[in-house]
């Protein structure tokens, strides 16, 4: 799923949009030491409003738009439908729509048993259908050519007890501790995952996209233990070991103009590539080609696929994670930031023998502090 696919689900996530519905909603309580204590099936259809809103709220939080960080696709292995198999699991608990007792447990047990996580946690789980419109080559809605994308949402929310502090008790007029020992249940999940995946405006079963809420420090367990699938590098592992190549490729011809115009490059291919369902990557063969382009030495662009191979192996990078939005200059005691809009306006050079940044200002009006410094 792209971005624009998610926005779509994501903004049709409503009563109100007219092509969704949420027809039941599979609730657990699973304590620390993986106990399934609790579950309950319940009709969407006869819930109050006011608890169909905080369902609503929690699981939108897991169609996050960060594709490729916090909300990132994964095929199932060719296995994984093999009965017991956790894609087996989950469209065996699709086919049944909520309705089968055992199915549900069933999928219960196997996350309590699987995942690793520290402390309680709650499961919740929603079976959701959405009216695709399809549209004909003039762009219209084409009648009777709608499709109907059923898929299951699940949202993992950790369960802590209330922040100790103090409170007025007006009973006996004094301010004293508060104890709480009620289990909440936070409405902020820290994992989830969509299935079947929304690809191309249709169902897809062979995929599913993996929700959590710390797009660095991902659970690991979650999509291999829970999902079945081969966990893919975090974002801010990504970037890291995209920067490990840069240095060890250019070396010393490393500078802010190569920097730049690669970080340029990079943001073109995500920006070429933004509607399109299969996110857009950088492997050894388009790192060299934009290393080409920026003007490298041979002999430097000949050195990007060992050591590409030595830091990823075969596994691309994905162009978002590695990109930057900014740049960031830093020395000691100073740290620059640049929007990409102005990154024209830095140069590096020697002036009088000394190693100077140079910041072109067109108007000599800059502020310092806040307060308004004119340069002559």
């Amino acid at each position: 799923m792209n971005k624009k696919e998610t926005a779509e689900i994501k903004k049709n996530f409503s009563d109100k949009s007219g092509f969704f519905i949420m027809e039941r909603i599979l609730t657990a309580f699973i304590d620390a030491e993986k106990n399934l204590r609790y579950h309950n099936i319940n009709s969407c259809l006869t819930m109050p409003v006011e608890e169909h809103d905080v369902y609503d709220e929690t699981l939108k939080k897991v169609l996050n738009t960060n594709v490729g960080k916090s909300f990132v696709e994964y095929e199932f292995p060719n296995e994984a439908y093999e009965e017991g198999k956790p894609q087996n699991i989950l469209y065996t608990l699709l086919k049944s729509e909520l309705k089968d007792e055992v199915v549900c447990e069933d999928f219960l047990n196997h996350i309590a048993n699987n995942f690793v996580y520290e402390g309680p946690y709650a499961v919740i789980t929603a079976y959701c259908c959405y009216t695709i419109r399809k549209k004909d080559k003039n762009d219209e809605f084409a009648d009777g050519e709608d499709e109907l994308y059923k898929y299951l949402i699940t949202a993992v929310c950790p369960v802590n007890t209330g922040n100790d502090g103090f409170v007025f008790d007006s009973f006996n007029n004094e301010i004293t501790k508060k104890m709480n020992t009620e289990l909440i249940i936070s409405k902020a999940p820290s994992d989830g995952f969509l299935y079947p995946v929304f690809s191309n405006r249709s169902t897809d079963i062979n995929h599913v996209m993996h929700y959590t809420k710390s797009a660095n420090k991902p659970n690991i367990s979650f999509v291999e233990d829970v999902l079945g699938c081969t966990f893919v590098m975090s974002a801010e592992n990504e970037k890291a070991s995209f920067q490990n190549i840069l240095k060890s490729v250019v070396g010393d011809d490393l500078d802010y103009m190569l920097i730049k115009t690669v970080n340029e490059k990079i943001q073109e291919v995500v920006d070429d590539n933004k509607d399109d369902t299969d996110k857009a990557v950088i492997d050894n063969s388009s790192l060299r080609d934009i290393l080409t382009d920026v003007g490298l030495p041979e002999e430097r662009v000949k050195m990007v696929e060992p050591v590409f191979e030595k830091v990823c192996g075969n596994a691309p990078l994905t162009a978002a994670n590695i990109v930057e939005t900014k740049t960031v200059l830093t020395s000691p005691g100073i740290t620059v930031n640049i929007k990409p809009s102005a990154a024209d306006k830095v140069r590096t050079s020697v002036v009088e023998g000394r190693r100077c940044l140079l910041i072109d200002i067109d108007d000599p009006t800059i502020e310092i502090n806040g307060l308004p410094v004119t340069l002559n």
